[in-house]
């Protein structure tokens, strides 16, 4: 049986029924130009984003495309820090996630107000990052992904993609577990080590993770693997998106990453409708 519920800051959430985690990045070259946002603007588009349905904010002040400029530890904190402290000053019950692969910006996060370690490297790129998780208790999101953002994309080869993710997180989750933390969530990476193909093929066989018995995060937003089938740019691929979000949450995932809030949280209740109802 699936885990169900992570604990954020004292606060149960119940993940039997799919949540909506929104992006925020706090990053000049994001690859979708529309998520990058101004301090001004944040208090607005939080207040939208909750309107729309979001139940989790996910803020990143590293930008992990392909080819994206290294940036340093202390100017990550620069970047999410104060965009923690509004969003923890103006919205104190909403769940906080901080998308890093560093402890030291991940500990200054939870400081400020974050209740949720995203991190795309599961520990690889940080060898404090999973010690930090253990003190600290705070619920972790674990991304599979081979190399790092900068030749993560450079020929990626698998001989069965989803028995070496499999082993990947077996691996991951029972070192977790020895340090006892509770509250792990399970991102297959999708476009991070993989090429158009696998990523397909994952999201084919998605169900097959949910034998590892831990909550699962879906992030295909406006991907290249939608672009690339369909011939367009970032900018046009909110119905791709949608679709592809739809067969996750068929498959099983429990959380949807996203630029577009109100359309997620619409796959959302439409695939609750079908999986519920009673023939």
């Amino acid at each position: 049986m699936t885990k169900s519920t992570i604990n954020v800051k004292g606060n149960l959430i119940d993940l039997s029924s799919p949540k909506v985690m929104g992006i925020l990045n706090i990053t000049p070259d994001s690859f979708y130009k529309k998520s990058v946002f101004s301090e001004q603007g944040i208090i607005v588009k939080i207040e939208a984003m909750i309107a729309e349905g979001m139940d989790i904010v996910d803020i990143g002040g590293y930008s992990s495309r392909p080819g994206a400029k290294e940036v340093s530890a202390r100017e990550e904190i620069e970047r999410v820090v104060p965009i923690i402290k509004i969003i923890s000053e103006n919205f104190p019950s909403l769940p906080i996630s901080i998308d890093t692969f560093r402890a030291s910006v991940a500990e200054e996060s939870i400081r400020y107000g974050a209740g949720i370690i995203n991190d795309i490297s599961a520990g690889e790129m940080d060898d404090k990052m999973f010690e930090l998780i253990a003190e600290i208790d705070v619920p972790y999101i674990a991304m599979h992904m081979k190399g790092n953002p900068q030749t993560m994309q450079n020929n990626p080869v698998y001989d069965d993609v989803i028995l070496e993710m499999t082993k990947y997180f077996s691996e991951k989750v029972n070192r977790l577990r020895q340090l006892n933390v509770r509250d792990i969530i399970l991102d297959p990476g999708f476009g991070f080590g993989k090429t158009l193909d696998h990523n397909y093929e994952i999201l084919n066989k998605f169900e097959l993770l949910q034998n590892i018995g831990l909550p699962t995060l879906t992030g295909v937003s406006r991907k290249s693997m939608i672009n690339k089938v369909l011939g367009i740019n970032p900018d046009e691929a909110l119905n791709g998106t949608s679709i592809l979000n739809t067969v996750a949450l068929i498959k099983g995932t429990n959380i949807l990453r996203v630029h577009d809030v109100k359309e997620a949280k619409q796959a959302i209740l439409l695939t609750q409708k079908i999986l519920n109802y009673n023939y």
